[in-house]
């Protein structure tokens, strides 16, 4: 376990960065009220929602969401410590004023994604399961993943190391997948894990620290030829602040990253507290009743589309007898047939007669909205498989009918009410406040075998800033913990620093072990709530 009082990195203890503190206490109690406001604002916006749903189960609503803005609280003190260690141990912020800043701009982050990381992560679970979330498979897969994230993140803040929350959602949406395979009735066949979209996932994470090392060493030799300053490149001289051009450059970065990982690590809750609403009560949230009040009449538009252009490659004479059902089995096996594509247009043609009478969501009967979901996903899955995998090839006109179909359906069931958002940020917020330090002494004293220089501080936290805010408009999650921790190691790297291996050698070894130890978590735990529910 780190030792947050002593440090390899020889600061004496009266002049440790971490005694720093700040001036600013008005900080914490406008914060508060901040908070305060959000929770109010919450409560009211949910009740406004609820009053749609026939019934509302409380208890198990109530559950459900504690434990996946529990997951997002322990991501904030687990994961943000990483962008407040370099402005922290260069002086550039007091401890605690720092903290506080990066938990306002996690906050404003959150406040202000895209939501395509969101459904990102939520593509790797079984299209099975998520069609049937709302019944006990779909409670165990959201319980298992968010209970396996937080107990693995618990560990490896205990220890102080800093592993990732991306790499260990990814791990218990793995884990629940084999376990929904593995349960399956003997004969059967059942989805599991898109092991396709694992793998870019997969390469994702595991290209990001590459680049965060070989990127920040670079930008630390660039800048040493480029600016020939000898203050850039010394170590933080007692209590003294780095002067203010370096300073403002620190604090910017630190700003800049905070607001990344806001942005990028608040969607994965965000994700799955959709996923707990579409469940728990799919009359309020199975279908977006806030958007363009012509989107329905768009979706039905570019449902005839496709139709139409999926009815050029029918053959004739294919008879299909149950459509849903041959649609849903192309899903499950990734393949394609001509029953598939006479299946998938009959499909489609009952969807949209049934919602014909409809002008808005608003007006459609609670009773279909849940079953209207499934159906749109569902096609929207099957076309998937031809324009992602390419199992029907079709001309460049027909091909834009189905991208136009996606777009409509994402407007239709890829939504995020902005009260989510707001309870993301603030348990995201309120977590960098709790519990950053064993982190935070890691990053700043244990990687290097000397104090960390403003310019080390500055390409990291540059490094990880572009890095992350580049992958949240691309929708690929990353891990802040994983392009940080590798930046600060580059610049020891490059600098002649040195790096301390016994704590590089336990970073690797909690980055290679994250994926398999959550894997195992969630599998267990899948298979034991679907026990109890």
């Amino acid at each position: 376990m780190v030792d947050i009082v002593s440090s390899e990195a020889g600061i004496p203890r009266p002049d440790h960065p971490l005694d720093q503190s700040g001036s600013a206490k008005w900080f914490l109690p406008a914060f508060g009220v901040l908070v305060l406001v959000g929770i109010v604002y919450v409560g009211y916006a949910l009740s406004q929602d609820l009053a749609v749903a026939k019934t509302v189960p409380w208890i198990l609503l109530g559950i459900a969401l504690l434990i996946a803005l529990g997951f997002e609280f322990v991501n904030g003190f687990h994961d943000t410590a990483n962008a407040v260690a370099t402005v922290i141990y260069t002086r550039s912020m007091p401890a605690e004023f720092a903290v506080m800043w990066s938990g306002a701009f996690n906050f404003l982050g959150v406040l202000t994604s895209s939501g395509a990381v969101a459904f990102g992560i939520l593509s790797l679970l079984p299209v099975e399961l998520i069609l049937q979330v709302g019944s006990s498979s779909g409670f165990a897969m959201v319980f298992a993943l968010l209970v396996a994230a937080i107990l693995w993140n618990l560990g490896t803040w205990f220890l102080g190391l800093p592993a990732s929350s991306s790499h260990t959602m990814v791990g218990s949406i793995i884990g629940v997948g084999l376990a929904n395979q593995f349960m399956a009735p003997a004969g059967s066949a059942t989805s599991g894990v898109d092991w396709s979209q694992a793998t870019n996932v997969g390469v994702t994470l595991l290209v990001s620290p590459i680049i965060g090392f070989f990127a920040a060493a670079i930008l630390l030799y660039a800048m040493k030829l480029l600016v020939r300053n000898p203050a850039l490149y010394e170590a933080p001289k007692g209590n003294t602040p780095p002067p203010w051009w370096i300073r403002g450059l620190l604090i910017f970065t630190c700003t800049g990253v905070s607001f990344a990982h806001g942005s990028n690590d608040g969607q994965k809750g965000m994700g799955l507290i959709m996923l707990i609403l579409i469940g728990v009560v799919p009359t309020a949230y199975a279908l977006n009743r806030t958007p363009d009040i012509n989107y329905l009449e768009a979706y039905k538009s570019a449902s005839v589309s496709v139709e139409t252009a999926l009815g050029k490659y029918a053959k004739p004479g294919v008879t299909v007898t149950d459509a849903k059902a041959a649609v849903q089995d192309a899903v499950r096996t990734r393949t394609w047939s001509d029953q598939t594509t006479v299946a998938l247009q009959t499909y489609i043609h009952n969807t949209t007669a049934g919602l014909q009478p409809y002008a808005s969501v608003e007006t459609v009967p609670t009773d279909l909205v849940s079953n209207a979901r499934n159906d749109i996903y569902l096609i929207g899955e099957a076309l998937k498989l031809i324009d992602k995998k390419k199992l029907l090839p079709m001309e460049a006109a027909d091909l834009k009918a189905v991208t136009d179909y996606h777009k409509a359906v994402d407007n239709a069931t890829k939504f995020i009410p902005t009260w989510v958002k707001v309870a993301v940020a603030l348990a995201l917020g309120l977590g960098t406040m709790v519990g950053w330090k064993r982190i935070v002494v890691t990053v700043g004293e244990k990687i290097g075998k000397s104090h960390l220089t403003y310019g080390q501080g500055a390409a990291a936290e540059l490094v990880a800033m572009v890095t992350i805010g580049m992958a949240d408009r691309l929708g690929l999650p990353v891990s802040t913990t994983h392009v940080l921790s590798s930046g600060v190691a580059g610049t020891m790297a490059a600098n002649g620093s040195g790096l301390q291996w016994s704590t590089v050698r336990n970073l690797l070894l909690a980055w290679v072990l994250t994926l398999p130890c959550s894997i195992t978590l969630a599998f267990v735990l899948f298979i034991v709530f679907r026990q109890v529910f």
